[in-house]
Order: structure tokens, then sequence, then C-alpha cells
């Protein structure tokens, strides 16, 4: 603050000063902006800016962020998503009384002028003289300058308090570019882009934005008084927040009538009866981002946002990604169903309510396009109670769920590996009801992977005693069938046909090799089995998963898109056979809950340990899904994950309530699989019914007597010593020293090699 002598006036220094500084500056503008050296206005003294002469030559106003469309594959609005809500709009597309009004009030003197008003300067430095300040004189084009600069800043808090500082060295800055600028756009297009690049509060950037978030509608359409309104908002955005300061915006918006009337673009008369009208509000919420997504397509609409961010077809480098989002403009037009999402979230609400301990997730794949057409959980989209942001549908990297063992779901993997392999689908094993140990297996780096003594599986039932073929091992999901069939191929052919099939960790480490790998011990997500399947009714062509088709950028041009990459997992006899035989599981084995009447249907069952995790993975010639049920949270004893049977220590004996039923044990059969049903028949409701290529499939072994001492001894693996009876292939024993006497009891489910819990139900 400047110190004025005890009469008022202004000292010797500070009268030289306001001279200088007005003279100078004068000159200067009367001159064209040719200052000679920085010091006598102090452009250099803090570094605001080395010299007039060494600005740089010309302004680089950024692109104005604006908010981007995301569209289900039918055109639907699905979310908004924006860093800052702006729709850039032609002054066409502007009501000829919001030009007026911002022109009235905030620089009358537009059209007269050039870049800079040279009366408002001289009168502002007079000002600032007389009282140490930096009072504007600022006309819409420098204002306009200095919103590019806010802009560019973006919302970094200090590039914001630079490009706003109230020193003399930027307002130098501003007006050398403001210059500039009215040379090469002129009056109108600097209006138009003022207009768009003001900031109006509650999140509204631009005109088109703060009409539709007071008074939901467009910037053509606003009326005398709401364009008042919006004008006076300006100066202040909160100060004269209507919604806020419902009469200081009153006032406000009364003066910008009154200067109308006093410029003569309203008459007197009509600025008395707008001056008497309420403000009229009609506010629409800020509806931005993934939460405000519509049919429940929330977590759909995060995995497109991740994919955008993380995928090289959208920028080099992830910087340039976050920047073309924030920046946005985009127009998104993804592979999402609407029908088959309304379905699969029908499905899910009716079976598994928002408020249970346990949550049910599915996603739907297309086979032969790998296009996501659906993707929802039981618990919503959201920061509230019962609400998530956690996306259980897919990997880690995408939506930070660590996935879920998937139990006998992997079973069918095992099989295309061996008969890729040679084998056939009337390979028989003994498969006991149980094994004590697991047999010994060799990984990918020719290790043999020890089991631990204690680490083995069991059948479902004890009734479920071999001999086995691959078909009636799939359709009752035979554990001891499945380790055998394993041991005998050997670990790294089905690893290699897992890869070939994406199926990958979620959390994206290596897959674990261990004995218990045909059990489904590795942790997956739901789009990764369902993609798997989707590859099995493609007869064997496997396709990378994709949710965006087309985007568009803020010019208008469309945008390369990542596009699915389809390669073959496996030959077409291998998938035809795999085909019939897991039609035979949803036709009469363990996934007859799943059948879809009038198409052929075909899947798996899938239960871990203690009923932690349940699925059903399944799918038409049309479409695969996979829906996983059980508790992400970790709510059970000391953090350890709820089990869906009554029986175990988490529940206390308790009865497992899941939506509108009650369970003593669940399992895929019981829980996934009749949610299942009732998404996919939605989802395919007036679609041709198609039909797999099926091949015959061997009648199912006799079935051997338990404690029959005519059978040889069982080595987990069916190879008796010697013969081709009903219990054996009449090949040497590979374990001579390994024997299970029929009968054994005890063992449990367990891990080889640091494996983790196998599993082991339908």
């Amino acid at each position: 603050m400047a110190h004025k002598r005890s009469g008022g006036g202004l000292t010797t220094a500070q009268q030289a000063a306001k001279f200088l500084g007005v003279s100078v500056l004068a000159g200067a503008v009367l001159a064209g902006i040719a200052l000679p050296a920085a010091g006598a206005l102090g452009l250099s003294a803090k570094g605001t800016a080395a010299g007039f002469d060494d600005l740089p030559g010309e302004l680089k106003a950024p692109p104005l962020s604006q908010a981007s469309k995301i569209l289900d594959s039918k055109g639907g609005l699905i979310a908004t998503v924006y860093s800052r809500d702006r729709t850039v709009v032609p002054i066409t597309a502007m009501s000829p009384n919001i030009l007026k009004a911002i022109v009235d009030i905030e620089d009358s003197r537009y059209y007269e002028h050039g870049a800079l008003d040279l009366k408002g300067i001289l009168r502002a430095l007079s000002n600032n003289a007389s009282d140490g300040g930096t009072q504007g004189a600022s006309t819409l084009t420098q204002q306009y300058v200095k919103n590019v600069f806010v802009e560019e800043a973006g919302d970094d808090a200090t590039k914001v308090a630079q490009a706003t500082q109230q020193t003399v060295g930027r307002k130098i800055k501003e007006m050398k570019y403001a210059i500039q600028v009215e040379k090469e756009l002129g009056k109108k297009k600097i209006l138009e882009n003022y207009l768009n690049i003001t900031f109006f509060g509650e999140q509204a950037y631009g005109i088109e934005a703060a009409a539709q978030r007071y008074f939901s509608t467009t910037a053509k359409k606003l009326t005398l008084t709401q364009a008042a309104l919006l004008a006076g908002m300006v100066q202040s955005p909160s100060r004269y927040d209507p919604i806020s300061n419902e009469q200081t915006a009153l006032d406000r918006r009364n003066t910008v009538l009154a200067r109308m009337a006093q410029l003569k673009d309203i008459t007197p008369a009509q600025a008395a009866v707008a001056q008497k009208a309420p403000l009229g509000l009609k506010v629409s919420s800020p509806k931005n981002g993934c939460i405000t997504a519509a049919n429940g397509a929330g977590f759909f609409c995060d995995y497109v946002r991740e994919t955008f961010l993380q995928n090289a077809a959208f920028g080099k480098t992830k910087t340039d990604r976050q920047k073309a989002w924030d920046i946005g403009g985009l127009t998104i037009r993804t592979t999402l169903d609407p029908k088959a999402q309304q379905s699969l979230l029908k499905g899910l609400g009716e079976h598994v309510y928002k408020g249970d301990n346990f949550v049910a997730a599915d996603t739907m794949v297309q086979p032969g396009t790998g296009k996501i057409v659906a993707m929802g959980q039981s618990k919503p989209y959201g920061f509230g109670k019962n609400q998530t942001q956690l996306n259980l549908s897919v990997d880690r990297n995408m939506g930070n769920s660590g996935g879920f063992q998937n139990g006998s779901t992997f079973k069918p993997i095992t099989a295309a590996a061996a008969l890729e392999a040679g084998y056939k689908p009337d390979q028989t094993y003994p498969s006991p009801n149980e094994l004590e140990i697991y047999p010994d297996v060799t990984n990918c780096a020719g290790q043999v992977v020890h089991a631990h003594p204690g680490e083995g599986t069991k059948n479902e039932s004890k009734s479920e005693v071999g001999p086995y073929s691959m078909p009636d091992a799939l359709k009752h999901s035979i554990n001891t069938y499945f380790v055998a069939l394993e041991a005998d191929i050997g670990l790294c052919p089905i690893v290699n046909m897992a890869s070939k099939l994406g199926f990958v960790r979620a959390d994206g480490k290596p897959l674990i090799q261990a004995a218990s790998l045909t059990l489904g011990v590795n942790e997956v997500s739901p789009l990764t089995v369902a993609a798997a399947y989707a590859a099995f009714a493609n007869r064997g062509v496997y396709c990378t998963p994709t949710a965006i088709e087309a985007v568009t950028g803020p010019n208008g041009k469309q945008m390369a898109v990542p596009k699915t990459l389809c390669s073959r997992a496996m030959s077409q006899n291998t998938a035809d056979t795999l085909n019939s035989m897991l039609k035979g599981v949803v036709d009469d084995g363990t996934g007859t809950a799943a059948d879809l009447p009038g198409r052929d249907t075909a899947g798996k069952t899938g239960t871990t340990d203690d009923r932690r995790d349940a699925w059903f993975a399944g799918y038409t010639p049309s479409l695969a899904s996979a829906v996983w049920l059980g508790d992400p949270f970790g709510k059970g004893i000391k953090g350890r994950r709820l089990s869906m049977y009554a029986g175990a220590p988490d529940n206390g004996g308790i009865k497992v309530k899941i939506g509108p039923k009650t369970f003593d044990k669940v399992e895929g059969a019981t829980g996934p699989a009749p949610i299942w049903r009732d998404a996919m028949l939605g989802a395919l409701e007036g679609t041709e019914s198609e039909h797999f290529v099926t091949v015959p499939l061997p009648d199912p072994p006799a079935k051997n007597q338990p404690g029959d001492p005519t059978q040889p001894p069982d080595d987990g693996k069916g190879h008796g010593p010697g013969g081709a009876g009903p219990g054996g292939t009449g090949l040497p024993n590979p374990f001579p020293t390994f024997t299970i006497p029929p009968g054994i009891t005890g063992g449990g489910n367990g891990r080889a090699g640091g494996g983790g819990n196998g599993g082991n139900g339908p």
C-alpha cells in the first residue's frame, strides 16, 4: 500500500513513479507496444518476464478440455466423463442475449477499441499509482488470453497462480498476446472463444455447460434474464453463484440488465420487467464419470477408461494418453450391448442382493470377435453403502481385483491340452474317490514337482469312484481323474494351452505350476475365463477381449483403436470334441441348472475349497459368459474370506443366506449356474438358436465295485500293474512305490509345490 502524506497527496517519489509508469505504458500502447527496456516497469524484478521483446512471438492456445461421451454399441449414452465439464459450441449456437450481455458488462467498448483499451489502461494505471495495486483494465481479448494461460495450467495450483498473479509483468505479457490474437482471430472469433473457455462456477466451463447446469437448457436458447445472470457471474463465479448466494446473484443480474439498457441493447421497459423476474433456476447436477453410468455399466465404463489410458493406440506414453483423456471431446463407441447388460444385471440382482456378504460378478464375451457385451456385479459401482469401485470382473491392473481361484472351470483346459497331445475321449482312469497325496508332475522348466504329505484331493461325493472316461469325468467333475490326466501329460502342455487361451493370473504373475494346477488354484478374473470359453465356442480360435469399437476425437476425426487379435489355440476337432463333452455337463451333469431351453449350451461348474469361490462358465455358439460368486472383502475370521459353507469356521455353523435363498453349502451348480442361466436367457432373447458341431463320444466305462479284490490297487492315475481290464489301461505303473488301497479315508485338498488350495467341487 502506498503511504500518503498527511495532506492526502503522494510523495515526490510516488508522483514520479506514477508519471513514469503512465507515460511509458501509454507511449508504448500508442506505438504498438514497442517497449524499450523492461526495467522501468519492473518486468524482470521477480522473474515475471525477462523483457517485453523476449516474450515468445506467438500465443499457442491449448485445446480446450471438453466432456467425452462413452456410448454403448447402439449409440446410447453410458456416461459423460471430463476433467472439465465443457462442450465447445460455435457462436451461431449462442443466444444473441448472451453475446450482448457479456460485452456490455465486461467490455462495453469491445467493438470500438483494438486488443487494448487505452482509456481503460490510463484510468487503471492512474488508480494503481494512487493505491499501489494493479487494478485491471482488461479487454475481453486480454481476459481470453489470461484464460488461455489458466487452461494451460490445468489443475497445477502453482501454474494457475502464476497465470493469475497480479503483477505489471503479467499485464504486459497479456497485452502483447492480446494484440497478436486480435490480429489473427478478429472480434467475432475471440468472443466465441472467450465464451467457450470461461469458468461459470459449479464445475461448468463455457457457456454451453453453464446453460445446462443452471437452467437445463442450451446456450442457443438462453433468455434475456438467463443470459444476464450468467454474464454477471464471470467476474466472480463463487461470489455470484445463484445456487449458494441467491440474493447476491439476483442483484448482480439486475446490474447487468441495467447496463444493457444504458447501452441501448434493451429498452428501459424490458430491463424493468426482467429485473422483477425471479432467477428461474432449473439446476442440473454435475454428471461426471463412471459413477453416473447408465444401465449399471459403471464397472464397464471404468474398464473402458483404463483401456484408453493403458493402450498405446491412444498415445505413445502414459502422459500422452492421460492428456488426451483430460482434454476430452471424445466420442467413444463401445461393445456393450444394452439388452445383454440389462439381462446380466437382472440375473445378478434376482439371486444376490447388494446388501449380502457375498458378491456375484458376471462378464459376457462374444465368440469370434472378443467383444465384451456385458459386465456387472451384484454390488453397484459407487462410494456409498453396499457399493464398491473394485471391479471384480477384470485383472488387477484394470480394476484392482486380485482375481479368484476358478476351481473346476479349469478342467476343460486340461482336457483340451490332452486332446491336442493325442489323448482320446475314451481315455480311462480308475479314479478313486480320494487321493491322499498328489503324484509327482513335471513343470515347464523340466523340474519334478513333489507334493507334501497330506496334499491331495478327493471327489465331491463318496459315491464318485471310477473308472471314468474324459466325458464322464467332465460331466461329474471328477478331481482324481484330472489329477491322473495331468500327471500323464505333464504341466507344460496345460500351461501352454492356458496361455493360448489368454488364461493369465489376475495379479499379472506367471501361473503357479503345481500338481493341483488342473483343479483351478490360480486366481483369475471372470473376463479371463469368459474369453477362454468363448474360444471353445469359436471352434478353437481365441480372440483377445475388446471393449472399444470406435473413437472420434474432438476434431471430428476417427482415431485408431486397438483391434482384437485372434489366433488358433487348438484344432477344430479338439474344440468340437470339447464342446460335445461340455454340452453333456449341462445336459445331464453338474451344470443342468444352467440349461437354456431350445439352445445348444455347454459349460462347466467350479467350486473351491471350503466353498470360498463358486463359478459357472458356459457358452452357446454365439455368446460366452462366466459368473463368479464369493466374498471378496475378507469379512471372515482374521480377515479370511467368508465361506459359502455353513459348516466352515468362518460361518460358525450358520446357514448361508444369499439373495432370496438359504443354503447349507453353495457350489457352482447351485449358486452361479442359475445366475448364468437367467442372465443369458435375456441376453440371447430374439436371436437365432445356433448349434455346435459335435462328435460322437464313448459310453461311460463300467464302474468298479468298491473293495473288489479282483481289481488292482490304484495309484491315482488309473494305471494298474498290468492287464487291460476296466480299471486300467494296460500300461506299466510309472509310480511302482505309490499305491492307495481301496477305501482309504482322510487326506485333504491342498497344493503341491506352493500351488494353493485346489478346487474340489462341482
